[in-house]
This record gives C-alpha cells, structure tokens and sequence, in this order.
C-alpha cells in the first residue's frame, strides 16, 4: 500500500521540479496534492489525511513551522519533512521540538529526496506493523476474556465453582 505524500513550497518551479521529477510510486508513495503556501495547504492536508508532509519552511502567509505545528497537534501521526534555504540553528531547533521526521537543507537533489522518503516509508512501515500487532495482542485478550467468563459460567452452572469463589 502507498503512503500518501503532500508537498508544500512557495516556489513554483521548485514546487514542479520535485512533483515531476521525484519517482513517487517506484518509493511507496503516492503524490496526493501540493499547495504554494500554509494557508492553502491546511484545508488540503486536512481533507485529504496525507501520510507525508513535506513543506518548506519559509513561505508567505503561513510559514512551515506554523503548518508542521498545526498538523502535528491534529495529525500526530503524519510524518513531517522540513525543507530549507536556511541554514539557522533556530529553525532546526524549532523543528526538533515539533517532532519533524527530518530537517532537509536546499538545494535538495532528486537522490536526496528519494533517501529521505525510503527513510520515512521505513519509519511508517514499522509503526504500521507495530499498530497491527498491537490489534492482533488485543483481539486475543478479548479471545481469551470471553473464554474465561464462558467456562466460569460453565463452572457456576454444573457447580464445579461456588459463587463465592467466583467473586474472587
């Protein structure tokens, strides 16, 4: 199953280079939408629940670090990829905090891009097994629940247990 990526970037050229050039299926990915700002963005990235946010930092309107915090606090679960022009330790400590998956320095080559998403997709698979067998570790506790009040009532009515000690 594909993840689904959004991509947000002001610079329209960057913007189409990367959405034409980077081989998101061959990477497990599919290219759900993009926006040139925050603003734009929010509503698409709610509606449409990407896996991936990838978004530049600086950007008119609503800037990367107030989109990742707004899509942090209400999608905890998408992966956040920070793209910057800015090398500035105050940007990436802002990041940091926010929980991004990776703070990624332009210019970015294609390679780059395609490193960082085997990365991400390898961080999502692993949550994702991890979710399942979390599902499959409570479907056998509630398995084993029901058996047990199933035979306790069983005890209770052939008289094996008395109801005192049932109680226990």
């Amino acid at each position: 199953m594909a993840y689904k990526v959004f991509f947000v970037e002001d610079e329209i050229v960057t913007r189409e280079g990367i959405r034409d050039r980077v081989d998101w299926r061959g990477h497990g990915f599919e290219f759900c939408g993009e926006a040139p700002d925050g603003e734009i963005a929010l509503p698409l990235i709610q509606s449409l629940r990407p896996d991936v946010l990838i978004t530049d930092i600086k950007m008119p309107f609503m800037d990367g670090l107030q989109l990742s915090r707004l899509v942090h606090d209400r999608m905890p679960a998408t992966k956040i990829v920070i793209l910057s022009g800015h090398d500035e330790f105050e940007y990436a400590q802002e990041a940091i905090k926010l929980g991004v998956t990776d703070y990624v320095l332009k210019p970015i080559t294609v390679q780059d891009l395609h490193r960082t998403l085997h990365q991400v997709a390898t961080e999502l698979d692993r949550e994702r097994q991890a979710q399942e067998q979390m599902e499959r570790l409570r479907s056998q506790v509630e398995e084993t629940r029901a058996s047990l009040r199933q035979r306790l009532l069983l005890d209770l009515v052939v008289g094996a247990v008395s109801s005192t000690r049932a109680i226990e």
